[in-house]
């Protein structure tokens, strides 16, 4: 019977074999946060999905509430978008459907990082928007978690101003202008007592953290707001504030 079994063990057989830097424990608090939202209207959004790691986790509590979806927004950068600047560090640029793309231009991808960590994602396809199907079909999942390649402006045209979220995590570029950007655009369509939760905050990122003082922590529209774990920051939209 799942329903006796340990959700922290169902989070580490999911996850077992999906590279990403997202630890159990912030999936476990992500899964929470997710299934304590079940009384609010709106679906789950996901900005910066990779392989696929957190969304299958995302997708978990969302079966078993049996309602809404889980969006997951990436550019899916191929092993060829990427290139080397300059100092050494990385970045990328896709096309799609004839629209440029660049990301990490801001924030750039350490060099060791890139090499060690980034690159292992390639070594079965080089293709990282076929690795994250390949994660959610392993899992039974297609119907739940539903990809958009392209950024978050272009899933929100695609989507209408009727889009609401509930609980929406932010994880892709981490620079200061991105991340306020995204926080901007989340908020149009975050509901009341809706979540808005952040990875690699207060760790290595200054744009990430100045984003969340400015945005977040100084917004009287926002409560409950805390470092969950090592890098995940949440905060919960007032329940009486409307959105865009």
């Amino acid at each position: 019977m799942d329903e006796v079994k340990p959700v922290w063990e169902k989070i580490e057989a999911l996850t077992a074999q999906i590279h990403g830097w997202t630890p159990i424990d912030q999936l476990f608090a992500l899964f929470t946060i997710t299934m304590a939202s079940a009384g609010l209207e709106g679906d789950v959004l996901e900005v910066g999905s990779w392989s696929g790691r957190s969304a299958v986790v995302f997708g978990e509590a969302v079966k078993l509430l049996g309602h809404s979806v889980v969006h997951c927004v990436d550019l899916f950068p191929e092993k060829s978008d990427w290139r080397e600047n300059p100092d050494g560090t990385y970045s990328f640029a896709v096309e799609i459907h004839g629209q440029k793309y660049q990301g990490y231009q801001e924030q750039t991808v350490w060099r060791d990082t890139f090499q060690n960590q980034v690159v292992k994602v390639y070594e079965t396809s080089e293709s990282l928007w076929e690795i994250f199907h390949r994660t959610i079909e392993a899992r039974g999942m297609q119907g739940v978690v539903l990809a958009h390649r392209g950024d978050l402006e272009s899933f929100l045209a695609a989507r209408g101003t009727g889009f609401r979220c509930r609980v929406a995590f932010l994880d892709g570029d981490h620079g200061y202008q991105a991340v306020r950007q995204d926080i901007q655009s989340v908020e149009k369509h975050l509901v009341p007592g809706g979540w808005l939760c952040f990875d690699d905050a207060f760790t290595s990122y200054p744009g990430v953290d100045q984003a969340i003082r400015e945005m977040i922590l100084e917004n009287p529209g926002y409560d409950l707001c805390r470092q969950m774990t090592r890098k995940l920051f949440v905060a919960r939209r007032k329940p009486d504030v409307t959105g865009g």
